[in-house]
């Protein structure tokens, strides 16, 4: 319910989500009408939980935060949980589609790791990082496509969530060597003989370009796997794929030669939603390949 001039808890998730992710947003869009309102839902959830990190002053404080929304989903927080627009419209959306609490309480322990500046241990944990994060959310949006999202979709989202989050990684590697986070695995450093501190304050060795360079690879090898495993995928869960076709172009434009610990520039509003509006088409022809 909305009075006049308060906007809803949807129209409110719907204007957080366009703000702070506008590829999400996007690929909303493409959504049946009515089911738009619980993809932003659960986009502005991942928005509040992945901003944590920047609202806080100390880690302790943002674990608070994440307890608080864990409690949210499980009716024992303190207050009027509906009162957050977010969590209210969130819950919602739980209800309707049925979504797995689960899956929301594995996300929300998996985002304890950005409050801290601990390294990733391994390639092994980055991958289990992203899965849990950015594959959940992307499971989590098939189920509110389709209602009861197959093994297929599973196995795509799997992949497609660890290429789209260390493409994101990769984007942000100067914004989070400056805050002293790494994201970069410490198995790869040493690979290349390199320690935490020298990816987070330099110099950008020809070691740290190696590393990264593995890190796009990876990023390649899922997307490659994810857009192979859409073949079995029905395309009405296609939109919580979209971002996904955005991994090439961003990893092409982080291959050209570049100081790592400056950002590349971002390409406009225009040509990203260009990129999609395309990519939809290629996720059609990859489900019709089969």
């Amino acid at each position: 319910m909305s009075w006049p001039g308060v906007i809803s808890d949807a129209d409110y998730c719907a204007r957080l989500v366009r703000e702070l992710d506008r590829d999400r947003y996007v690929a909303d869009l493409f959504a049946p009408a009515g089911r738009r309102g619980a993809l932003f839902a659960l986009h502005a959830f991942n928005v509040e939980v992945a901003r944590v990190r920047e609202a806080i002053t100390n880690p302790m404080a943002g674990e608070v935060r994440l307890q608080w929304w864990s409690e949210a989903l499980i009716g024992g927080a303190r207050g009027d949980v509906r009162a957050n627009p977010v969590a209210a419209a969130l819950l919602d959306a739980i209800e309707t589609y049925r979504l797995p609490r689960e899956t929301f309480f594995a996300l929300l322990d998996a985002r304890i790791f950005d409050l801290y500046d601990d390294p990733m241990p391994t390639v092994n944990d980055l991958e289990g990082y992203a899965g849990e994060t950015s594959s959940a959310l992307i499971r989590l949006a098939t189920l509110i496509l389709s209602g009861e999202a197959g093994r297929a979709s599973a196995e795509a989202a799997g992949h497609a969530g660890v290429a789209y989050a260390v493409t994101g990684l990769l984007r942000a590697f100067p914004i989070h060597a400056r805050r002293g986070q790494c994201y970069v695995p410490l198995d790869l450093l040493k690979r290349h003989g390199l320690t935490r501190e020298d990816a987070v304050s330099g110099p950008a060795s020809p070691g740290l370009r190696a590393a990264l360079a593995e890190m796009r690879v990876l990023a390649r090898r899922h997307y490659e796997a994810a857009i192979e495993a859409l073949g079995d995928v029905d395309t009405a869960e296609l939109p919580a794929f979209l971002p996904l076709t955005l991994v090439p172009g961003d990893l092409a434009r982080m291959e050209r030669p570049h100081d790592p610990f400056v950002a590349v520039p971002a390409t406009s509003a225009f040509s990203r939603l260009w990129r999609l509006w395309r990519g939809a088409r290629t996720l059609r022809k990859a489900t019709e390949a089969d």
